[in-house]
């Protein structure tokens, strides 16, 4: 999953400080997911990983809140349905963690992302929320569960 976040960052030009291409957690997302209320999902299509996304509680954030993590797909998974399945069962992952509001935080040129996001019910909030570090990210959502 680390070579897919780290071919989407590229691809949108999000590479320097501040972009979650340079999260630690990036080459251990095993590990990072293991902690209470977390859970990463992996699509993999014959041996190949072709995207995934996680939730994971708001870091600095009240108890209430999960934050969408790391949901990156190659482009040739894209377009296919399996970025809305996988939010669904995200955000389903997130309710049985007792979260009532999820957040995300995204770029302005991922249009694509954005279209989902909110056909999947998220709205625009007007400022981070939060203590992620990924201060380059210039649009934010957040969602009742």
């Amino acid at each position: 999953m680390a070579a897919v976040i780290r071919s989407v960052m590229t691809e949108y030009g999000a590479t320097g400080p501040g972009f979650s291409i340079n999260d630690a957690e990036v080459d251990f997302l095993s590990r990072a997911y293991t902690a209470p209320r977390s859970v990463f999902f992996v699509i993999e299509i014959g041996g190949t990983v072709m995207g995934g996304a996680g939730v994971a509680p708001l870091s600095g954030g009240d108890a209430a809140t999960c934050e969408l993590r790391k949901m990156y797909f190659l482009p040739q998974a894209r377009g296919l349905g399996w970025g809305s399945a996988l939010l669904s069962r995200c955000l389903d992952a997130a309710r049985g963690f007792g979260f009532t509001r999820c957040y995300l935080e995204t770029l302005t040129r991922m249009t694509e992302a954005a279209r989902l996001y909110e056909r999947q019910g998220f709205l625009r909030v007007e400022r981070p929320l939060g203590a992620t570090g990924h201060f380059t990210c210039d649009r934010w959502y957040q969602r009742t569960l």
